[in-house]
């Protein structure tokens, strides 16, 4: 049987209750974190909260779609035009990715096209196709379409030298403007 990516939706705040009992069933699961520096008076502290309120993805044949309705905290399944919505497994890697390299990072509706395909060329010996990986200045912005969002998190140079980011295959270097 071949396993998908599902938008699992939860009860509000259930989301890493959830992740834990699949995780103990032996279900492949993604519950994407987004680390906050809060700035307080005294100190800085890092708190850790869901990116997506209520969303947890898990790679489930069809035949599990229908029994991990049962789990307690699971409300149902995402459903797009009568069906489970499909995450593509490129989406799923580019979340993992940008959610370990980044910090702050805020949601956006996409306004893209589900069919558009983004192809970026940086000089002449790279092409890359899919997800469109925007960088301005100090943003990077990464679409995720099966989902319709769009993530952005800021980048801050180090000692103004410049910092090197990757994403997939893709390295990129920061430079500040002095």
């Amino acid at each position: 049987m071949q396993k998908n990516w599902y938008i699992v939706y939860t009860k509000p705040k259930c989301e890493r209750k959830v992740a834990s009992i699949f995780t103990r069933r032996k279900i492949e699961n993604f519950l994407p974190v987004n680390t906050k520096q809060i700035k307080s008076f005294r100190k800085n502290r890092i708190q850790k909260e869901p990116l997506f309120d209520s969303y947890v993805f898990a790679s489930l044949t069809e035949e599990e779609v229908n029994k991990i309705k049962v789990i307690d905290g699971v409300v149902n399944i995402v459903y797009w035009k009568g069906k489970p919505a499909v995450i593509q497994e490129d989406e799923i890697e580019a979340m993992k990715e940008f959610v370990t390299d980044h910090q702050n990072i805020k949601l956006e509706k996409s306004r893209i096209n589900l069919n558009d395909i983004a192809r970026i060329i940086d000089g002449p010996k790279y092409l890359m196709e899919g997800n469109i990986l925007t960088v301005k200045n100090t943003t990077v912005k990464v679409n995720l379409p099966s989902i319709g969002f769009t993530m952005i998190a800021e980048i801050a140079p180090e000692n103004g030298l410049g910092r090197e980011v990757s994403f997939g295959s893709k390295n990129l270097l920061f430079q500040s403007k002095s």
